[in-house]
């Protein structure tokens, strides 16, 4: 069951031409959501101002072999291994869930535009990504959330914020309902193709609205500090009281509303 691509199986029944479709669909919907975050919210223009500001500010000027340096360290430290989050609850669960959400959607895209049959080294990766997502995602939504953990309010309780991270859940949770039901030949596997589609959806169709751009300027916020950090522009800034919440979920409201 795991070595086999469920999409292929799909194809019996659906066009592959048409979940190839939905594909480039959702890739569009990232696209344009991320655009249009960055237009609404000003992020770019934001980001491009506190660097050049910082630029000013500081007491030396950091050489190109030196942004290098800096560019490699952050995707080593703050991307590849989320050196940022002091709690090793959090890194893990947040690292299981980046690195499975990596293999969920790259080997999605294979198995859906697959030509040849698919070895069964990627299906494998596909269920593993998705598991892997499900034990970060819901690790840290019933364990680690700090109004949870620590203020002890509902694990049910939902905010807007809350939108990527559930959404993301209930596509991988979904997803793999649906390949086990059609796996077994169960009675059931259209309509848990159908939720899956409608979470998978939701997911990606609501950029604007959830932190899913988050993952994009992370990287380039986190450089920015670095280099702010070398060029002694942020030298006698204090460090922020509180590190921020996984998934960008913030769970309250800023103190001006």
């Amino acid at each position: 069951m795991f070595s086999i691509n469920p999409f292929a199986e799909l194809s019996s029944t659906v066009s592959p031409a048409i979940m190839q479709t939905y594909v480039i669909i959702m890739i569009a919907l990232v696209v344009g959501g991320t655009l249009f975050d960055i237009v609404h919210k000003k992020s770019a223009k934001y980001f491009f101002s506190n660097w050049r500001k910082a630029g000013e500010k500081g007491s030396r000027e950091v050489g190109g072999g030196e942004i290098v340096g800096i560019a490699v360290k952050t995707a080593v430290v703050e991307v590849a291994t989320s050196g940022e989050f002091c709690s090793m609850k959090r890194r893990i669960a947040h690292l299981l869930t980046m690195y499975g959400f990596i293999a969920y959607i790259v080997t999605t895209c294979m198995m859906v535009f697959a030509t040849a049959p698919t070895v069964p080294i990627i299906a494998q990766i596909w269920w593993l990504g998705a598991a892997m997502i499900c034990i970060g995602g819901y690790w840290f939504w019933f364990f680690i959330r700090v109004d949870v953990a620590a203020e002890g309010n509902s694990p049910f309780r939902i905010v807007r914020a809350d939108l990527f991270v559930l959404s993301l859940l209930a596509s991988a949770t979904l997803g793999l309902v649906w390949a086990y039901l059609q796996a077994t030949g169960s009675g059931l596997t259209m309509v848990a193709l159908a939720l899956y589609l409608i979470a998978t959806s939701v997911f990606f169709g609501s950029v604007p609205w959830s932190k899913f751009a988050h993952m994009f300027f992370k990287p380039a916020a986190a450089m920015q500090k670095r280099v702010a950090e070398a060029n002694g522009s942020r030298s006698n800034l204090p460090e922020p009281a509180d590190e921020p919440e996984q998934f960008g979920s913030a769970r309250r409201r800023p103190s001006h509303y």
